[in-house]
């Protein structure tokens, strides 16, 4: 188990008393503490050790110092190693589908030199279904190497989703501009960042690189692997000028790097320290809902959708302004913990396995771990934490009844289940919005969600569902936001043509020019413009 879970853990009930939101208190939230707390997730959705991507930061500050960086750009590369693998949701179904777990591939395949296949083979033939029977393992390595194209033409999507998320996060125009180029390596290959290659790429991009890499191989081997694998990947991978300063700093450039947590992360980044405004931190927890909903397509939106049906049930409900929009905030971040489970699992459309569900359903408690160690959005994470939670006891992870659960847990349940009814998900199709109305008092009726919580959403929904729009953004036609909501559910150009029986031609033409409408060039990132444009649930 990490440090960072080592904090005692008790079941949290709301005080009945209102509470002022986060930003009100005299300190106002750091932007590293938001974005510390998205790097453990981050962290956990690549198949990484909680807290590997503040171990890179950490490490990325001392290289920086070593190198001589200024402190602007020094700063900028504590936060792009903390923001390495804001991607990893991206293509999390598709390296599903290609290694049979994209989190258990994710551990190892982060030790591989990523678009050198001398490395990269060997290292696939070596751990793919490694603990399989031999022909069970023969063809999850066949599998993995005839999906490798596809895997090298991923580092284009994460770089896009991660520069649109990074808007949304308040980070500065350098971190920006350096972000596109993190899955770029110094000779060149794979270049998601457009023709950056050796010193065209921003060197606090460089360090962060080489500060990530190092730090994943010095937790698998220590510092003589760290410092072998910065020499055999010198003008590869990396810049040979930072490797010699990394190898000329010494062993100590590595001191107490795997004991480190959060606090020490949070002391390491060079001043000024940025905070956030209530408008910047609204912005960044819409950035880790649809992060979270770009797991996998059919989930696109729902994050959004249960956020904001839960306030506007509280607000009716008789909440007061501040209330609801706490509400809110922790429906934006009530799925974080999703990552933590594979989109195996997750696509399922057959029932789960008895260890699949164990996994499900400690995926509330991923979310509030992620968001445990930022005190300002401790209380978001336990509000969050508790959305499958039931009256009678018989909700997860908790098993917590209704004597523990305050009335803006109710709300946030009762919100999740009528938005989730209301989607499409690989065992059901969606709902109509009357059978999920039906659903949530049937639950009612049950002793398992909370009337006065169901009525109010029930109304919330019936207001939200006969809204209608009467202009698109970008000038999309409705036929193109048909196609964007198709998009965004992963179908394939065969499949849209079925179902608006149209041609595939016809819906390529389509795919293109909504694509040219909104700028983007991935599926990703036209379900992520889907999302900030609230596209997905009329």
């Amino acid at each position: 188990m990490s440090a960072l879970d080592e904090a005692p853990y008790h079941l949290h009930v709301m005080p009945s008393a209102p509470t002022p939101p986060p930003w009100s208190r005299q300190e106002r939230l750091r932007l590293a503490e938001v974005i510390c707390a998205l790097s453990l997730a981050t962290d956990v959705g690549s198949g990484q050790p909680l807290g590997q991507g503040l171990r890179s930061a950490i490490l990325a500050v001392r290289l920086a110092e070593a190198a001589g960086l200024d402190e602007d750009a020094a700063a900028e590369a504590y936060y792009l190693a903390l923001l390495r693998y804001i991607g990893c949701t991206t293509d999390a179904h598709l390296v599903a589908e290609i290694f049979g777990d994209e989190l258990a591939a994710g551990a190892w395949f982060s030790e591989l030199d990523f678009g050198n296949p001398a490395n990269m083979l060997p290292g696939i033939i070596h751990n793919q279904g490694r603990d399989m029977p031999p022909a069970v393992r023969a063809r999850l390595v066949l599998s993995a190497l005839a999906g490798m194209p596809r895997m090298m033409q991923m580092p284009a999507a994460h770089c896009e989703i991660a520069a649109r998320l990074a808007v949304r996060l308040s980070l500065g125009p350098g971190i920006r501009a350096g972000i596109v180029q993190l899955m770029v390596r110094w000779d060149g290959r794979m270049m998601p960042g457009g023709a950056a290659r050796g010193e065209a790429i921003r060197l606090p991009s460089r360090v962060a690189m080489l500060a990530r890499d190092a730090s994943v191989i010095h937790r698998a081997g220590g510092v003589d692997a760290a410092r072998t694998m910065a020499r055999q990947r010198s003008g590869g991978a990396h810049d040979p000028a930072l490797v010699e300063t990394l190898l000329g700093a010494g062993p100590q450039l590595f001191n107490g790097l795997n004991t480190v947590g959060w606090d020490e992360a949070l002391a390491a980044e060079p001043g000024p320290l940025p905070l956030l405004s209530p408008t910047e931190l609204e912005a960044a927890l819409e950035a880790f809902a649809d992060f979270v909903d770009l797991k996998f397509p059919t989930l696109a939106g729902h994050s959004r959708g249960v956020a904001g049906l839960a306030a506007e049930a509280g607000r009716r409900a008789g909440l007061v302004e501040q209330d609801a929009t706490e509400l809110m905030h922790a429906g934006l971040v009530h799925d974080l913990g999703r990552v933590a489970v594979s989109a195996t699992i997750w696509q399922r459309p057959g029932p789960l396995s008895d260890d699949d569900w164990e996994k499900v359903r400690l995926h509330p408690y991923h979310t509030e771990r992620f968001l445990a160690r930022a005190e300002h959005l401790a209380r978001l994470g336990a509000i969050a934490s508790l959305h499958h939670e039931r009256l009678d006891g018989g909700g997860y992870h908790r098993g917590a009844s209704a004597g523990h659960l305050a009335f803006a847990a109710r709300l946030l349940a009762a919100a999740d289940v009528y938005q989730a009814m209301i989607e499409p998900r690989p065992h059901r199709p969606a709902l109509s919005a009357e059978a999920a109305a039906d659903q949530l008092r049937t639950e009612t009726r049950r002793g398992r969600l909370d009337p006065q919580s169901v009525t109010a959403v029930c109304a919330a929904a019936g207001h939200r569902i006969t809204m209608r729009r009467r202009a698109w953004p970008r000038d999309l036609t409705d036929r193109e936001v048909e196609v964007l909501r198709l998009l965004a559910q992963g179908l394939t150009n065969p499949e849209m043509a079925r179902l608006l029986h149209l041609s595939p031609k016809t819906v390529g033409h389509h795919v293109e020019h909504l694509y040219d409408k909104i700028g983007v060039s991935t599926r990703a990132a036209a379900a992520l413009f889907a999302m900030e444009h609230d596209l997905l649930r009329d």
